[in-house]
């Protein structure tokens, strides 16, 4: 008979629940050395192919790790090159954009104050651009060029870093490999390695599927969008396919930002329409035949725990956290499924619906 001893499970219980707070709390608090490393480790397996195949044309592995490296630094620099010009040019346009959207505020606070009942501050319409600091005097204006100095030497920190790391990784990749392969015993070996091999294949299929994704999302959203008539609808349908990286949420942060400049620019009803109708059409075509035909079933989530994970991720790394999210979880999750002791823990976040054959009927 199954007897639960009350005590012996409150205490385990409790360390799982206090054992989670303090995994989650290490992560917050060491994330300015373990965010670029795990970025870099993701991202690392996306050049791994590329390493391979140098190394197949006798190029010593070094050379081949450096210039893969490279590639991922020259790439990355022309997306953010591309999204600072669109940036730039939609910063241009800021006064029209005040313009357009100066007679809807104001429509906004002649009803704010005839709400005589609500304690409301009435909008100031005059002066609706980005509250900045003045960068001549003043408190503010004497901490702010400070602070966006160290944001920016921060992130430029960061993105070397995570390149430098990108190097090692594929310079000593097999030494890594054969770490792993060395903790477990000898029995043991031809089913990590087969493991190794299947997060790997998961994190590069994951990765590739959805850098396709993304450039057929910017080319549909953009033909789209400047049918519609958005303005500055390259940068719009950049970030937009971008923001697929975040499963769910990416694509209504993305509509959100089009109708809301939209409603900014005078559009009518017919031109919110039409840009509803674009993402409803591009998001079946992502979710029902694109992802499935491009990324397959290797990620194996269920749709449950990805939107849970993605929001542990923003909760502990930010938008990173989001966009690691997915690769991190779908890699643990071939571990679990491969590992006798946690097949439990694969089966729960897996969309596998079977029932386990050893359970009895009345599971």
């Amino acid at each position: 008979m199954f007897v639960l001893n009350r005590k012996s499970l409150l205490f385990n219980f409790a360390l799982l629940i206090l054992g989670t707070y303090f995994f989650f709390l290490g992560l917050i608090q060491a994330q300015v050395f373990l965010k670029p490393l795990v970025t870099a480790l993701i991202f690392s397996l996306l050049a791994v192919p590329l390493a391979n195949k140098l190394e197949s044309w006798k190029i010593p592995r070094i050379y081949s790790s450096l210039i893969s490296t490279l590639l991922l630094l020259v790439a990355s620099l022309g997306f953010f090159s591309l999204v600072s010009l669109q940036v730039k040019g939609f910063l241009d346009n800021w006064d029209n954009l005040v313009k357009s959207i100066r007679p809807m505020l104001e429509s906004l606070n002649e009803f704010l104050i005839r709400q005589q009942t609500l304690e409301i501050e009435p909008l100031d319409t005059q002066n609706i651009r980005p509250k900045i600091p003045d960068l001549s005097d003043g408190e503010g204006g004497e901490q702010f060029p400070f602070s966006f100095v160290n944001y920016a030497l921060g992130f430029i920190l960061d993105y070397l870093l995570t390149m430098v790391y990108i190097f090692f990784l594929l310079h000593y990749r097999r030494k890594f490999k054969e770490f792993i392969i060395r903790l477990f015993p000898g029995e043991k070996k031809e089913e990590v390695t087969a493991i190794v091999r299947k997060t790997t294949a998961v994190a590069q299929q994951y990765l590739y599927g959805k850098f396709l994704l993304i450039i057929f999302l910017a080319l549909v959203y953009a033909g789209g969008l400047g049918i519609s008539g958005v303005r500055n609808y390259i940068l719009i349908s950049i970030l937009a396919a971008v923001f697929s990286l975040i499963p769910y949420f990416g694509n209504l942060i993305a509509l959100g930002l089009v109708l809301a400049l939209r409603i900014a620019a005078g559009g009518d009803m017919a031109g919110l329409f039409a840009v509803i109708v674009v993402f409803s059409v591009v998001q079946f075509i992502e979710t029902y035949i694109l992802e499935p035909y491009v990324i397959g079933d290797q990620v194996d989530i269920h749709p449950f725990f990805i939107i849970v994970t993605v929001i542990l991720g923003n909760m502990v790394w930010g938008v990173m956290g989001m966009i690691l999210a997915v690769p991190v979880v779908g890699i643990i999750n071939v571990v679990l499924r491969n590992v006798s002791s946690l097949e439990a823990f694969g089966f729960l976040l897996s969309n596998d619906s079977k029932p386990i054959k050893r359970l009895g009927p009345g599971y």
